[in-house]
Order: C-alpha cells, then structure tokens, then sequence
C-alpha cells in the first residue's frame, strides 16, 4: 500500500482497516472500522474528500475519484465489486455495485440497492433503494428478493472477515 498526503489532507484510516499491497489512497480520504481496501485500487481524495464508512469493500482495481466540491460517498456496509470506477456519488448503506461497473458524478445509489455488473449509472441518476439497476444506462428490473438481500449481507460480512484474516498474514516467499 502506498498512502500519500495531497497539499494539507492526509487519508485518515481506521487501524482495523484492511488495505491490500498496491492500493494507493491519497490526500482527503477517510476509511472506516474494518473496511477492506483491495490489490491495485487507486483511491484520489485530491480534488474533494472521499468518505468510507465501516464493513465495506472496494474490491481489486477499482477507482474512485471527485469532481470539485462533489465528494464521494460509501456508507456502511457497501460492496464494491472488483474494477469498478466511482466518481462522485453516493452509495448508501447495504448497497452493492457489481464487477465492471461505472457511477458517475451526483449519482445515488439507495439503500440496499444491487447494479448488475457492466452497468453505467449515469450522472445524476437515483437508484431506489432494494432495487436491482442493469444496463448502459442503468435501470430499474425489478424489487430485491429476500433471497438477494441474504446474498448481499453475506458479501460485505465475508469482505470484513477476509481483510481482517489478510490483515494478520505475513508474506510467503516463492519456493524457488
């Protein structure tokens, strides 16, 4: 992990936070109580503050970054899926954002709502909450089951788990 200060702001990062070799998060960001951070994200609080709460996860080579007094927002609980690009929005809590997928800036994603991987919500767009987005642009399919809100939990519960046991890991070396 490389962490860097951007002009006055330092990434503040709660000590139970997992943050993964070669994740870079610099300048005004903020990660809370064990949240997971993983390989190869970039993490730019430089231009507003980026805000993550407690038990989420950016998973492997995501991206997220602001535009000018726009910041960027991860409530509790929130899982996103590897290689995504979030610029500027707001995910609320239990919220999931799958694999590939892109929010733009002012965009909101509800509470405990689910977007399809591939998906592009655009700037400005509302996603409500329990809801399931798919597309290019992202839309409403359809409610969440019980079923995808079990699943969901058990995401975000794993991701906390998981950066907690890598936390505690010292690195091997190769056998040759």
């Amino acid at each position: 992990m490389k962490l860097y200060q951007y002009k006055d702001k330092i990434p503040s990062i709660h000590k139970s936070a997992y943050i993964a070799d070669y994740a870079v998060i610099t300048g005004d960001v903020t990660i809370g109580e064990h949240s997971s951070i993983w390989f190869n994200t970039v993490i730019r609080g430089d231009v507003a503050p980026v805000i993550i709460g407690k038990n989420v996860n950016v998973q492997d080579n995501s991206v997220l970054h602001q535009s000018p007094n726009n910041p960027l927002i991860l409530e509790d609980d929130v899982t996103i899926g590897h290689q995504c690009i979030l610029h500027s929005c707001h995910v609320k809590s239990k919220a999931l954002v799958g694999m590939g997928s892109i929010i733009l800036d002012g965009a909101e994603i509800g509470e405990g709502a689910f977007i399809g991987a591939g998906s592009l919500v655009p700037q400005g767009k509302i996603i409500p909450p329990n809801t399931l987005a798919f597309g290019r642009p992202a839309k409403v399919v359809r409610p969440l089951t019980e079923e995808d809100k079990k699943d969901m939990d058990r995401i975000y519960k794993e991701y906390a788990e998981k950066g907690q046991y890598y936390a505690s890991l010292q690195p091997i070396q190769p056998n040759q």
